[in-house]
């Protein structure tokens, strides 16, 4: 294990921070220095919150957007080294300090390059100019005839540097966000494949993630978890862990209880050694009416999605019909490396060492549980070993928390278990929809209606377990940075064809049998998957190519495109759907599906070719072809990287993974019950990219995943002419509808 914070805690206790001091050095001008100790700027809309340069001209960028393993820490730098006119290793990356870094909303939806990256652009491009500016008086020379070469301003054989100019210094400027940025066609370092910088590291053993921090004098801690979720802590026996080595204290408050130690094993072995005594409940709905349990919810409101003609009555005078209903099922986050969390408190103070993707919401949560003020909490970000969504690394987070403040403030290490994260992270809600469509007697679709049943809001802070079961404030702030709708999960259920008519609502519900949290887009994967199997199944009705179908049904020239890049590279033969029956046990299918993401806009089209055997109802993915376009590319192998990411994990969640649980609690608590993909079952992802420079960026990090479940079902049908409209696609799914078919 890497010791980590000896020296990070110096730096905490004297205010400063962490990469940079902000001194000046004697050439640094007045104009935009000044002098004195100083803040540093946190503000998103200040030059500082973004960038520093010291005396030697290194430049160090301020990201509250973090790298989840995703490639982000290489794609910023790149942003910062090319509008700067620097080396790409002359940028160093600062991410998620809530002392450092400015709150650019939790990192989220796709929004890290789209948003954070462009935020650091224009930050960068407000600098360049106003370096310019200064080396022009200092040189003496006009502004238009200076070049920048490698963070060097020159012109008449005159040259200063920006360490000379402001090295160490403030810029004290607000970002200009009519400040001009580069013109692509002369990117040196954006747009190419700038290797990983973080591979190294972690293919070497040394790279540090959260679960190895280490600080001096660390204690270690575990909760003890309720026999039920909401059961109620009656009594506890700690005579139970009499003679466990190194134990610290037993610490309760309220249903919270959980054990402190000098060393892990310590903490372990007296968590699972206590005894406690919980109430019964068994609050859950019974897993076999799950989709009754959905349907029964209370709707909170309607969130009309798309309401174009009158598709009742279109609906009602249509001389054919078709309908179906699709479900989604609930799934764990599955972090592979079970959540983490260090905190320390020391005169009042709060420091937390966290893999959070939203570090700023979680300083406010932890201040408002802890009741402190939000200046006295500081969230510091370490990349977590598993994470897409909001797992359970803020619940840690809020143990050590309790734990800490128990013994004293001393630091507490809070390392989850495969039992905790299964069991209590936040879920992935479920999610029903029912659609309907009208077709006239000429085969075509003159009606659209659907409903979704969703979650209302999901960017609220997930209250912490800690707090809850506590009793303490559970910090239900609303948070500053938000989707441009108020619901993600409703996301995408506007189909993104043209029909005469239609109508798609959300129904907002007011609970879900799990506390919930996004993973990996969220709402737009299940709404896509419902939209493109109908889309699929309305093909089919009129025996139509999928193909010809989605693009005769497109007003979008940009989309029309990218679903013709996928037809060459998956080499499409146009055909209706299903193939001839199958002579065979072993049978094979193609399926397309085509998703505009939203909030991103990228654009995503795929085609799944799948292998099923009809005697045991098995499927395998063999091949996935991905057409992406997200404007604008900032590192072409790291957009490739994310596509990957997303088709395999999302094969994970549509073939195998949904919770299993009892009235009580989940019961799916180890990989047996609740099973990921194995390495044998991945697919070959084959991508192209359109990529389009002079646009703007939009997201890589989730879109992809929206067309993957909808992919394979459609296969399905193209394979045996059944149709699966209920994720997970098991075995036992796939034989009972070949059964019923």
């Amino acid at each position: 294990m890497l010791d980590f914070v000896s020296t990070r805690r110096d730096v905490l206790k004297t205010g400063g921070a962490l990469l940079v001091t902000f001194t000046f050095a004697g050439t640094a001008l007045p104009a935009l220095a000044q002098s004195g100790p100083r803040k540093k700027a946190l503000a998103s809309d200040e030059v500082d919150g973004f960038l520093s340069i010291d005396a030697d001209g290194q430049v160090t960028v301020y990201s509250g957007k973090v790298d989840l393993g995703t490639g982000l820490r290489t794609a910023l730098t790149q942003i910062a080294a090319e509008e700067l006119d620097v080396p790409l290793d002359r940028v160093r990356l600062v991410q998620g300090d809530t002392a450092l870094t400015p709150d650019q909303g939790v990192t989220s939806g796709s929004r890290s390059i789209w948003i954070g990256g462009m935020q650091i652009r224009q930050a960068a491009a407000t600098a360049r100019k106003a370096l310019v500016e200064m080396a022009a008086g200092h040189l003496g020379v006009s502004p238009t005839e200076l070049r920048i070469e490698a963070g060097t301003i020159k012109g008449r054989d005159k040259s200063v540097s920006y360490g000379e100019l402001v090295g160490g210094g403030t810029f004290s400027l607000k970002v200009d966000k009519g400040a001009p940025v580069k013109d692509p066609a002369s990117y040196m370092i954006v747009g190419k494949s700038v290797p990983r910088l973080d591979i190294p590291q972690k293919v070497t053993g040394h790279f540090m993630y959260m679960q190895d921090v280490r600080v001096a004098g660390m204690l270690h801690g575990r909760v003890v978890r309720p026999l039920a979720i909401g059961a109620r802590l009656e009594s506890v026996d700690e005579s139970s862990v009499n003679g466990v080595p190194g134990l610290v204290k037993i610490v309760r408050e309220g249903n919270f209880l959980g054990v402190v130690a000098t060393t892990e094993w310590g903490a372990i072995q007296a968590a699972r050694k206590l005894k406690a005594t919980w109430s019964k409940w068994e609050g859950l709905p019974e897993r076999a009416q799950l989709w009754e349990h959905v349907r029964a919810t209370k709707i909170n409101s309607d969130e009309v999605t798309s309401d174009v003609g009158n598709s009742a009555k279109a609906l009602s005078d249509a001389p054919k019909r078709i309908s179906a209903t699709y479900d989604f099922a609930i799934h764990t986050h599955g972090s592979i490396g079970p959540s983490c969390a260090v905190v320390e408190i020391s005169e009042g103070k709060i420091t937390c060492w966290s893999a959070s993707q939203a570090t700023h919401r979680l300083g406010r949560q932890l201040a408002a549980m802890m009741d402190v003020p939000l200046d006295d909490v500081r969230c510091l970000y370490i990349e977590g070993s598993g994470c897409y969504g909001r797992n359970g690394h803020e619940d840690a987070a809020g143990d050590a928390a309790l734990l800490s403040r128990a013994v004293d403030g001393r630091p507490v290490r809070v390392q989850w278990m495969r039992a905790d994260e299964h069991g209590w992270d936040p879920k992935g809600p479920p999610i029903l929809v029912d659609l309907r469509a009208g077709v006239d007697d000429n085969g075509r679709i003159i009606a659209w209606e659907s409903e979704f049943f969703v979650p209302e809001d999901g960017f609220e802070p997930v209250p912490l377990i800690a707090a809850t079961l506590a009793g303490l404030p559970a910090s239900q702030i609303k948070e500053p940075y938000r989707y441009l709708n108020p619901n993600i999960m409703s996301a995408n259920s506007a189909p993104p064809y043209t029909f005469p008519n239609i109508t798609t609502v959300a129904h907002l519900l007011a609970e879900t049998p799990f506390r919930w949290s996004p993973i990996r887009t969220p709402g737009r994967l299940q709404n896509a998957f419902a939209n493109e199997c109908f889309v699929d199944e309305l093909a089919a009705f009129v025996a139509a190519d999928p193909l010809d179908f989605r693009l005769s049904h497109l007003n979008d020239p940009r989309a029309a495109e990218l679903l013709l890049h996928l037809a060459t590279l998956a080499h499409w033969e146009k055909r209706p759907s299903p193939r001839e029956a199958p002579q065979t046990d072993l049978v094979v299918g193609r399926g397309i599906s085509y998703a505009k993401d939203w909030p991103s806009s990228s654009y995503v089209g795929a085609v799944a070719e799948i292998e099923l055997d009809r005697r045991n109802g098995e499927i395998r993915v063999q091949r996935f072809f991905v057409a992406h376009d997200c404007g604008q590319i900032i590192n072409p192998d790291g957009v490739k990287n994310q596509i990957e990411g997303n088709i395999i994990q999302t094969v994970s969640r549509t073939l195998k993974e949904e919770i299993l649980f009892d009235r009580s609690a989940v019961t799916s608590l180890h990989w047996a019950t609740y099973p990921i993909l194995t390495f044998p079952e991945v697919p070959d992802v084959i991508i192209e990219l359109v990529d389009r420079p002079t646009e703007k960026p939009s997201g890589a990090g989730e879109p992809a995943a929206a067309v993957v479940p909808s992919a394979i079902s459609n296969a399905v049908f193209d394979a045996l002419g059944v149709r699966l409209r209920s994720v997970p696609f098991t075995p036992a799914k796939v034989l009972a509808a070949i059964e019923g078919h």
